[in-house]
């Protein structure tokens, strides 16, 4: 079953914690401690998958805590569950917290988010891959925006509208600043999937304190990965986006659908970022050996990584709480059929974008989709007669 570890300096937190979870003891194996030094020591002794710890607490406060076990043990899911949301608090586990929950919460609230954490642990099989992509504090972005972006952030008089707007340019701040403004620190009540808002709901405050202060984003070395050009890749992803929206508008989707398509669509190539940053010498000869071969990258990525790039990015981005809809459309948007669910989906909308991107002629044009449609998967679901409808939206 899976392991999980509450932390908390008030007993009756802990007590009611206990009494919330109870039904949840036939389906996880949980542990209860009253500080950081002792859940320290429960992880040296037996191993957890997810350590949910409160923030503010003597001695050692969660912050402290969860870098720790951070460092020690990389592979655990980390979540703060606290009652303190002022702006110092939440900086401080920028870094370090995968989601954050904001006290009182409510049973459903915290069974859930720690139930799609733990089905996470079945989405890649690489142990050392998953400690790594669990250690990221954020990805890497464009040198030239980050420039840009530090520059804006400096002047006397920065405009929040051109922050919102640099930050849209970068699929890396653009995860990121989702990432926290849909946490339920900020208590938004609904979720925001445009990063322009974003920026302009948690404000040119916690903005300059994460790019200046925490350096929250990181530049991207363009040099040690030369095939694969960011700026291209940050374009195919907007694209892939736009057209996804248009496909999920196109079959009469709601908003939350449309809108999971579009992040969907920009996050989508996550995973090559992740994979590059930190394995560029191995991804350079992914994108040698996927060209010399013909063969597709994902392809490559598996065999010598263990995972593609459409798993890793969907890890991370599950580990920080992104929706179901859109982790499962990074994870299969090459591999669409390994989804159980048998109807148009977010996941639908965002592989025949990225077909559909990828097939693009050199007029900007969409030619017809290419082998990198999975026809069969769309025959399946009966929507071949769309595509030229499809097509036609996305123009």
């Amino acid at each position: 079953m899976p392991q999980i570890l509450f932390v908390d300096d008030e007993p009756n937190v802990l007590q009611g914690l206990q009494r919330m979870l109870r039904p949840m003891r036939q389906e996880w194996e949980m542990e209860f401690t009253d500080g950081g030094a002792q859940a320290l020591a429960k992880l040296s002794e037996h191993s957890f998958d997810i350590v949910v710890s409160d923030m503010r607490m003597p001695k050692m406060d969660g912050n402290q805590l969860l870098t720790e076990v951070m460092r020690r043990h990389p592979q655990v899911v980390r979540i703060i569950l606290s009652g303190h949301s002022d702006q110092e608090v939440i900086l401080k586990s920028v870094g370090v917290a995968h989601q954050y929950l904001s006290k009182p919460c409510d049973p459903e609230t915290l069974k859930t988010t720690v139930a799609r954490a733990i089905a996470l642990r079945d989405l890649m099989a690489n142990v050392s891959l998953k400690g790594l992509v669990s250690q990221m504090r954020s990805l890497p972005c464009l040198p030239s925006l980050y420039v840009e972006l530090v520059n804006e952030l400096k002047k006397s008089d920065p405009s929040i509208k051109v922050v919102g707007e640099i930050i849209s340019k970068d699929v890396a701040m653009t995860a990121k600043i989702l990432q926290l403004v849909n946490s339920a620190f900020f208590g938004v009540c609904r979720r925001v999937s445009s990063p322009a808002e974003a920026t302009s709901l948690l404000g040119l405050d916690i903005v300059r304190s994460l790019v200046l202060s925490i350096q929250v984003f990181s530049e991207f070395d363009q040099a040690s990965v030369p095939g694969m050009p960011l700026e291209q890749l940050w374009q195919h992803s907007l694209k892939v986006g736009q057209y996804a929206k248009q496909i999920a508008r196109a079959e009469g989707q709601d908003r939350r659908n449309t809108d999971d398509a579009f992040m969907a669509g920009v996050l989508h190539d996550t995973g090559k970022l992740i994979l590059a940053a930190n394995f560029s010498d191995s991804y350079n000869r992914a994108i040698s050996r996927s060209k010399e071969r013909q063969e597709s990258l994902a392809a490559v990525e598996t065999q010598l990584f263990g995972a593609s790039h459409g798993e890793v990015g969907a890890y991370l981005l599950g580990l920080w709480g992104f929706s179901h809809a859109l982790i499962e459309a990074v994870a299969f948007h090459h591999h669409p059929n390994h989804s159980p669910y048998g109807g148009f989906s977010v996941l639908t909308a965002v592989h025949v974008a990225n077909a559909f991107a990828h097939s693009e002629s050199s007029s900007n044009e969409l030619a017809h989709p290419t082998s990198s449609l999975d026809a069969e998967y769309i025959a399946n679901l009966k929507l071949m007669d769309r595509i030229p409808q499809w097509q036609e939206a996305c123009k």
